[in-house]
């Protein structure tokens, strides 16, 4: 059955290539029920029933993130990618902690939009290429109950961004365990192990070894 999905943008000519790069799609297949270009036809929608809302939050500026809970409310099962110029970490940070399940940059591959939806139909979470969530919170300082939560919700997302597999990679590489020790208790290969490192590192936006141990250390993430 097709991924029944609804495309919220005010911008035309980009919601009809969206359409076009979704209508191409073979797996998952996506059909498209709705396009609105405004707020008020997005709520005119309500009574569709749909999968899949991608959304741009430049619709309703006014609202900001909180449009992203508002339409949980009304669609509590839909999974909502945001599709925004907007990479400020704040900004999606504050997107998931509203319930976004993906944020991609509309200056992203198309790939990267398929990949998203990809995941987040797979039930996991999804931040793209180029986005950080960039926590600068040091947990062992006296913090405001707010404060930690956030730390909290930081570390939660953080998480969501990995594999199973990469999780399990990332606990032995904090244990100062090399590509080969890792293979050999997985049962994998060395190259596999290599692959996984540096996609981990990737996606943390980190470039060695010994400052993805302390980013995991620091944030808790093993």
């Amino acid at each position: 059955m097709a991924t029944r999905a609804v495309i919220a943008d005010n911008q035309k000519m980009f919601t009809e290539g969206i359409q076009a790069i979704l209508t191409d799609m073979r797996f998952p297949p996506i059909k498209i029920v709705g396009v609105a270009h405004s707020l008020e036809e997005l709520n005119s929608m309500k009574a569709f029933p749909i999968d899949l809302l991608i959304l741009d939050l430049a619709m309703a500026d006014h609202l900001g993130t909180s449009l992203i809970s508002e339409q949980k409310k009304s669609r509590p099962d839909v999974k909502i990618i945001i599709l925004s110029n907007y990479g400020d970490s704040q900004f999606v940070r504050d997107a998931f902690i509203q319930g976004a399940d993906g944020y991609v940059l509309k200056t992203n591959h198309s790939l990267e939009l398929i990949q998203c939806i990809d995941f987040v139909l797979d039930g996991k979470t999804y931040l793209a290429e180029g986005l950080k969530l960039a926590p600068e919170f040091d947990v062992k300082k006296k913090s405001s109950l707010s404060e930690r939560r956030r730390v909290y919700e930081d570390r939660y997302l953080l998480k969501q961004k990995l594999t199973k597999r990469e999780k399990e990679i990332l606990s032995m590489i904090v244990q100062y365990k090399n590509n080969k020790t890792i293979a050999q208790e997985l049962f994998i290969s060395d190259q596999t192990v290599s692959a996984h490192r540096k996609r981990i590192m990737k996606k943390f936006g980190i470039n060695n070894t010994v400052n993805l141990i302390k980013f995991s250390l620091d944030h808790q993430l093993v």
